[in-house]
């Protein structure tokens, strides 16, 4: 299926490649002459690490909305143009911070690589405000299952866009959500719009992230969006102040700091999946993804007291069935794929 996308857009393809090794010191003998083997438990912890900061990454992302319920009465465009342009600071003092302002450069002066994060901006843009809508208006369960459907969203990108080849299992896969689809509109007495929005600006944000690569960092990605998003953002921060309809500065300085905050919210998440990513195959970071919208699940009938009838289980359930068929066909890929590069090394140790 490619990169696995994120809540906030980045993928392992967009994060930051781990800094090679100095070059070993003439002085230094010569056992200093290459790389340390890398042992067992070296491998272990790393995984154990990149296991964490991939929890630590989705488990912000599935507690967001416990966020955007403490900024009410902020609504969902308020909260989004806050988050774009305090976002943009945060990222500013981390470019400054690790000097990487010589990367954000070349990231704007490439044409391609500009138009690609503009193009991914507008599109985390609605996602985000779709998102913040539902979640604000008493729709985080739905919210939930457009990042339930997300997967399945980018199988179909991966056919009409890609023109890949799916194999049988993620045919079926494909072919059960689309059945879970006709039972929650039944449901729901409507198409679940606010689901759909967000699984295919999802979907297509990973895909334009997933073009772009590994040729910009996740922090400096994140800045040209919010470059990109920032007039607008400031414009409408501007416009609700002038309308007496902006809570920023009338809710009290708890309010004030916790929009303020909203860029860190953003930024630290993304930081810790770059460092899962570096250290996790594409298999497991395709697990943990499902992390996020369970916790978001959870939350919307534990904490925000959503009602869920009959059917909208049942349609629920079908769902959780194609991602179940989607996630054995990965499993058993990757395993598949594992086994032939052990044979090839035995094949290359052997010649």
């Amino acid at each position: 299926m490619g990169s696995v996308p994120t809540p906030d857009g980045s993928s392992p393809a967009s994060a930051p490649a781990p800094a090679a090794a100095p070059p070993p010191s003439p002085a230094a003998g010569p056992k200093a002459a290459g790389p340390k083997a890398v042992g067992p438990k070296a491998v272990d912890k790393e995984t154990t690490a990149g296991i964490l900061f991939g929890i630590g990454a989705y488990g912000l992302w599935g507690l967001l909305p416990l966020y955007f319920f403490v900024l009410m009465p902020a609504g969902a465009v308020e909260i989004v143009a806050n988050r774009v342009v305090w976002s943009l600071l945060f990222c500013a003092l981390l470019i400054t911070a690790t000097r990487s302002w010589s990367a954000l450069a070349q990231a704007l002066r490439n044409r391609a690589v500009f138009g690609s994060l503009a193009l991914a901006a507008l599109l985390i843009a609605v996602n985000w405000l779709t998102y913040t809508y539902g979640v604000t208006t008493g729709q985080a369960v739905e919210a939930s299952l457009g990042y339930f459907i997300n997967p399945l969203v980018s199988v179909l990108l991966g056919v009409f866009v890609l023109k890949e080849r799916l194999r049988p299992l993620q045919w079926t896969a494909v072919g059960i959500g689309f059945v879970a689809v006709g039972v929650l509109t039944y449901s729901y007495g409507k198409l679940p719009w606010i689901a759909l929005t967000l699984a295919f600006s999802f979907g297509l944000y990973g895909f334009v992230k997933k073009r772009v690569g590994s040729r910009v960092d996740a922090v400096t990605s994140l800045t040209v969006e919010s470059m990109v998003l920032a007039p607008f953002a400031g414009a409408t921060m501007v416009y609700l102040a002038a309308a007496g309809t902006a809570t920023l500065t009338t809710q009290g300085p708890g309010h004030f700091w916790l929009l303020l905050a909203s860029g860190v919210i953003t930024a630290v998440p993304l930081l810790f999946f770059g460092a899962s990513a570096r250290r996790l195959p594409l298999t497991t970071i395709g697990l943990l993804q499902y992390f996020a919208p369970v916790l978001q699940f959870i939350l919307a009938l534990v904490v925000f007291r959503e009602a869920m009838t009959l059917d909208r289980w049942i349609g629920f359930g079908v769902v959780w069935v194609a991602l179940l068929v989607l996630t054995v066909d990965m499993l058993r890929t990757a395993r598949k794929a594992s086994v032939a590069r052990r044979r090839n090394r035995a094949a290359l140790k052997s010649s």
